[in-house]
This record gives structure tokens, C-alpha cells and sequence, in this order.
């Protein structure tokens, strides 16, 4: 097969490793699969053996033309030509999304599998799979951290080497996980939890003083917002005026984001 010409804006990284599509695949067993970005089709091929439809979404013109001429005997595929993220898809035909996606779609493909609720398989940057499951506390928890913890349950499966792609990246990769939880939370409560999140070195009470003008909230305000939150039974153990934003878990950081909007709602 020849080698196609990369395109670097689409953040093209081929999969050459047959094993490693064979394992994401079994994710797809019996099941109906959508693929972001299928590229030169060797995870395709291998869902198409287990899956009980797939659907790939290729945005790539040349790849897509590629796909239909060496994948055109499958009769569980369906092949599309269009950006997956301008699709008008009913995401409720289909049971999970098993995909190496671009390094560079990896915000918004978590972000739409939240929004659609959706369980997902994916090989994303290591990098990126390290910030998904960070714990309170380490070096890489951070907004992406809350965002993914209070959306999934997140599992790393295996580490991918970078010589399992072509062209060859930067870094390793890592094959993620996701499992959908119950939690809803609202936009307010995003911006909210934003806005905490970029002061995660300062103690809470000082990251909501920080954002005081973002929020609309006076400092008197803040203060009876804090008294009140370390008054709650379900922040028991946490000191909100002495523990740093980056060492309070999701599920706090939640309630928090909750009683400010609630307050701001008053």
C-alpha cells in the first residue's frame, strides 16, 4: 500500500500495529461502533470483524476514496466524507465511539462524548491521558482532570508506543477508557468550576476572590459563601480556607460550583 501524503493540519497519525487495532476492537464486539477519523482504514478493517455495524467518518477526501475502494466488501460499514463534528448524527443508534483520534481533537471529542453521553474507546496523547486521570493533588490535575472525572469514569488500558504510528509522533500514546456517569452539570456550573480551576495553586477562598468580578459577587458576599460552604456536611475534611483548589477532589469542587450558582441565582 502506498504511503498517502500527510496533511499536519488534520493532525494525520497513521496506526500500523494490526495487534493494537485488534485489542481497541474488541471493545466493539456485537455492538454498534461509530470511528472518528478512520485514516488508512486498519482499525476499521479489524471493528468491521467484531462490530455489529460500524460507522467511519473520514473528513480526509483522498483517504475517504482510499477507504471505499480497499473496504468495499465489508457489509457492516458505512463510510462518510465529512467533518464528524459538523455531522447531525443520532447519537443514539450507536453504542460507543472506538477511534485514534488526531491528538488535536482530543478536547472536543471529550467534550461531545459528554454532551452525547456516550462510552468511548480512544488512543489520545499520553500527555493527555495522564491530565484525564490525575488525582487532587498531583502535578497534572487540572480543569481537563474535573471536566473528564465529573462526565466518566476513566480507565487507562495500555500505553501505545510511538512507533505504532505513521508518520512517527513526538510522544507515546495511550489507549483510554470512558464510562459515562450520572452527574449533570450545567454551563454556570462549568464556568464556574473554570474559574476556580485557573487559581488551582491558591487556597478557595482566595481563587473565588480572584474571580470575584467574572462571578459578580462582593467580597462580603465570598465571606458568607465561604462560612456557609464550611458549615456543609458533605465538605466535611476539607478546611475551604486553608486547602488549595488543586487538592479538593471533583465531587467537592462540584458542590462548591453548585452553591455559588445557586447563590448567584438568589
Amino acid at each position: 500500500m502506498n504511503l498517502p501524503h500527510i496533511k499536519k493540519s488534520l493532525g494525520q497519525n497513521f496506526l500500523n500495529n494490526r495487534n493494537i487495532a485488534a485489542i481497541e476492537s474488541e471493545y466493539g464486539r456485537n455492538r454498534n461502533v461509530i470511528e472518528i477519523g478512520p485514516g488508512r482504514g486498519i482499525l476499521t478493517e479489524e471493528l468491521c470483524k467484531r462490530a455489529k455495524s460500524v460507522l467511519a467518518v473520514e473528513k480526509d477526501s483522498s483517504l475517504y476514496e482510499e477507504l471505499l475502494s480497499s473496504l468495499a466488501y465489508e457489509p457492516n460499514l458505512t463510510l462518510l466524507n465529512m467533518d464528524f463534528f459538523e455531522f447531525d448524527i443520532d447519537a443514539s443508534k450507536y453504542e460507543i465511539i472506538i477511534s485514534n483520534i488526531p491528538y488535536n481533537l482530543s478536547s472536543k471529542t471529550l467534550k461531545w462524548l459528554a454532551d452525547n453521553h456516550k462510552e468511548a474507546l480512544l488512543c489520545v496523547q499520553k500527555e493527555f491521558a495522564e491530565r484525564l486521570t490525575a488525582k487532587p493533588g498531583e502535578r497534572n490535575y487540572s480543569k481537563l482532570s474535573v471536566f473528564a472525572q465529573l462526565n466518566f469514569s476513566v480507565y487507562k488500558i495500555m500505553k501505545v508506543k510511538r512507533g505504532s504510528f505513521y508518520p512517527v509522533p513526538k510522544v507515546d500514546s495511550e489507549i483510554i477508557y470512558l464510562k459515562p456517569v450520572k452527574n449533570k452539570v450545567s454551563a454556570s456550573e462549568y464556568r464556574i468550576l473554570d474559574l476556580i480551576m485557573e487559581h488551582k495553586k491558591k487556597i478557595l477562598k482566595n481563587a473565588i476572590l480572584d474571580s470575584q468580578k467574572n462571578l459578580g459577587l462582593t467580597q462580603e458576599r465570598i465571606a458568607q459563601v465561604m462560612r456557609i460552604l464550611n458549615e456543609d456536611n458533605n465538605l466535611k475534611g476539607i478546611d475551604l480556607s486553608k486547602t488549595k483548589v488543586f487538592k479538593i477532589n471533583p465531587e467537592a469542587l462540584l458542590k462548591i460550583s453548585q452553591f455559588i450558582n445557586q447563590y448567584l441565582e438568589l
